[in-house]
């Protein structure tokens, strides 16, 4: 019985791996969807018929004729041409297509492993839990194009940043679901630490920091480093009050910057002291990656801001924020758990 359970556990955990894989695939395509402003391209949505693209000339036509009525081309784009339209529509219509795929990838599985009584008791509400959050994210992701298609040209940044932090949080969620069910020969403390929780949640509340400097495309505001132009507290700063942190791209870039130093300082700090005092191997190897992970993306990020956000460094980094995260939560598991 042991062994059907373990074995049940293993084909649960390959099927989240791979719709996890595919999510973080998600999230690094909406990354580039935004950086090519694509997100305005498709100004409808049909769940259902939506997923047939364009197939002859006259309905590339009437999809940019739909294109023409909205701001972002009156605006903005007014010289474009249908040729320059159809890259910036097949990315946005990538994007969606994959979050249906995403769909049927947890729904389809998750159906057949609860009627076989492959999953283990407690897990099937977490999973339920998973796929109502992403339904969720279908919805705000069409709430969030709509800011876009009333007067100003761009999504609003508030919901664009609640579109990527549901995202992320959804892909985190499932990552530690696939943690527990990969470590059988682990098993909670019985007072584990809390303070693990905060580092994958300072991590996250960094991601959402980004969200905002995708939103209003602070990353363009001040492509020097380690200065902002001439200065270390630019002298605009804060210039809105309190609104700024949300609304104005100096204060907004800045304070990416100073939370991508914390992040840094404070888990190198960990690492160091947690490989110090630890006799778990997993533990050290957790550390490692860990550290390898946060120096790669504080060079990513100084590298798209000096290379004023050039499109494959920036998905690079928005990427690499997610392998970041992922790491972390393999830490926090780790550390709040013990061999048996």
């Amino acid at each position: 019985m042991l062994q059907t359970a373990d074995t049940n556990d293993r084909w649960v955990a390959r099927w989240l791996i791979l719709c996890a894989a595919v999510i973080f695939g998600m999230i690094l395509l909406g990354g580039v969807t935004r950086l090519t402003d694509s997100g305005l391209s498709m100004v409808d949505w049909q769940p259902i018929m939506g997923i047939v693209p364009p197939l002859n000339a006259a309905d590339w036509q009437a999809a940019f004729d739909a294109y023409k009525q909205y701001p972002e081309y009156q605006k903005i784009n007014r010289e474009m041409t249908l040729e320059g339209f159809k890259p910036i529509f097949m990315y946005e219509y990538l994007h969606r297509v994959l979050g249906r795929l995403i769909g049927l990838l947890f729904f389809l599985p998750l159906v057949f492993f609860a009627f076989r009584g492959m999953v283990r008791p407690g897990l099937l509400p977490r999973l339920l839990l998973l796929l109502f959050l992403g339904g969720c994210q279908g919805l705000l992701g069409w709430y969030m194009v709509q800011s876009g298609l009333v007067d100003r040209p761009d999504v609003s940044q508030y919901r664009l940043t609640a579109h990527l932090g549901l995202a992320v949080l959804i892909y985190a969620y499932m990552i530690w679901l696939i943690l527990g069910l990969v470590s059988p020969h682990r098993m909670a403390m019985s007072q584990p630490p809390r303070w693990p929780l905060a580092l994958v949640a300072l991590v996250y509340l960094m991601i959402l920091s980004g969200g905002f400097v995708a939103g209003t495309d602070a990353g363009y505001s001040y492509p020097t480093w380690p200065l902002m132009g001439q200065h270390f507290f630019p002298p605009t700063l804060y210039a809105e009050g309190m609104v700024s942190a949300f609304e104005q791209v100096t204060t907004i870039h800045f304070n990416h910057r100073m939370l991508a130093y914390v992040v840094a300082a404070v888990l190198l700090a960990v690492g160091v002291m947690s490989w110090r005092g630890a006799a778990d191997g997993r533990l050290r190897l957790a550390v490692v990656v860990m550290l390898l992970a946060v120096t790669g993306q504080v060079v990513l990020g100084i590298s798209t801001v000096l290379s004023q956000v050039h499109v494959p460094i920036a998905a690079a980094h928005q990427s690499g924020a997610i392998l970041l995260l992922t790491t972390v939560l393999f830490f926090a598991y780790t550390a709040r758990t013990r061999s048996v």
